[in-house]
């Protein structure tokens, strides 16, 4: 073991790498060679340390099993060249899980922790990363209650850990939605805006009944009036109604993605008139039927930029898209994975190199 910065490091004996074929590894299946592991004990937050990626030793009484103290962030590293891996906006990343570990009552893990970690991660299993565009390194942070009781309470002491995965395209093609009129992913007030275990959770049962009828995902509805569109399972939603880019507002029940926040940034720059306001299913089934709607997208780090393929609501199916992306999503993804794997200009300084 020796200390580089802030970590412990201690290196696997031989890389696993040269047995996997990390172009074709699927997604958050195949793992590194290397995890980051940081105990909270005596009200604050110990040395990480990085070492080989393994399994965890846990009692039964392990009270996250319990009660889903936890939360997560997903972000992933892009090969840029033999020297460079790019980061993909690590701060805002940072920011969204501090946010998250409040709203869960879990103490937020130092940024030089986080970022560093990731940093540090990056430079050891830099071969992990895929040179094929299209690929890329996905970036697993994620906090959690480590107290050994069943008692229904907020914790005392937490572990941190950062996991990394090769990956290649989370969705193959367009993707079908379909409301759900019996059930909701989040409430305002509620923990809709945490990237929270149990979130992801209650969204299962839903999501199976659609794809039993032959959808991808569930396109969520507001919990009061199931009426206003919120987001989908795995992204944000966008749609192109009279040239106009609009997507529902952050207002507690929705995820603030941060690949939703640069779609907008990239818009605007473009002088793209965008709208954060709510958009009813009604309107967006109406649009359809009349000719206005010209594109509807997905936007989430996993899935990058999807476009929807059809929209089913009460018996009423919209179809959007064929077999591509619109013209703006097109030009969309290819700016915005561009900038990720550092072929196209930067100019809102969003890319993160890592030497390696």
């Amino acid at each position: 073991m020796n200390t580089v910065g802030h970590f412990k490091i201690t290196e696997i004996d031989e890389s696993r790498v040269e047995g996997f074929d990390i172009e074709n590894s699927g997604f958050g299946k195949v793992f590194s060679d290397h995890m980051l592991q940081a105990d909270y004990e005596d009200d604050k937050w110990q040395t990480a340390e990085i070492k080989p990626y393994g399994p965890l030793e846990v009692t039964p009484a392990l009270n996250v099993f319990h009660y889903g103290q936890s939360v997560f962030e997903g972000t992933k590293a892009y090969y840029a060249g033999d020297k460079t891996i790019n980061l993909f906006r690590p701060e805002a990343n940072y920011k969204r899980f501090v946010k998250s570990c409040e709203r869960m009552c879990i103490p937020p893990i130092y940024k030089e922790t986080f970022i560093g970690g990731i940093e540090e991660l990056i430079k050891l299993d830099h071969r992990w990363v895929p040179r094929t565009k299209g690929h890329s390194l996905y970036i697993r942070p994620f906090a959690c209650a480590w107290d050994h009781v069943v008692s229904a309470n907020i914790a005392e002491s937490y572990k941190f850990f950062i996991i990394t995965s090769p990956v290649g395209a989370y969705h193959s093609g367009l993707v079908s939605l379909i409301t759900s009129e019996h059930y909701v992913r989040a409430v305002e007030g509620g923990v809709g805006e945490a990237k929270t275990a149990g979130n992801y959770a209650a969204s299962m049962f839903p999501a199976k009944k659609a794809k039993e009828r032959g959808f991808d995902q569930v396109l969520w509805l507001d919990a009061f009036e199931h009426t206003y569109i919120e987001e989908v399972g795995t992204m944000n939603i966008f749609f192109v109604i009279d040239d106009i880019l609009i997507t529902p507002p952050l207002r507690g029940s929705i995820l603030p993605g941060i690949t939703r926040d640069s779609v907008i940034k990239l818009a605007k720059s473009w002088n793209i008139e965008v709208r954060e306001r709510p958009v009813s299913i009604d309107e967006v089934i109406e649009a359809g039927q009349n000719g206005s709607l010209q594109e509807a997208f997905g936007a989430g780090t996993a899935a990058t930029i999807d476009a929807v393929k059809e929209i089913h609501h009460r018996g009423t199916t919209i179809p959007i898209h064929e077999n591509k992306r619109g013209e703006l999503a097109e030009k969309i993804y290819k700016n915005l994975t561009g900038i990720q794997y550092g072929t196209v200009d930067d100019p809102f300084n969003w890319v993160h190199p890592v030497g390696v």
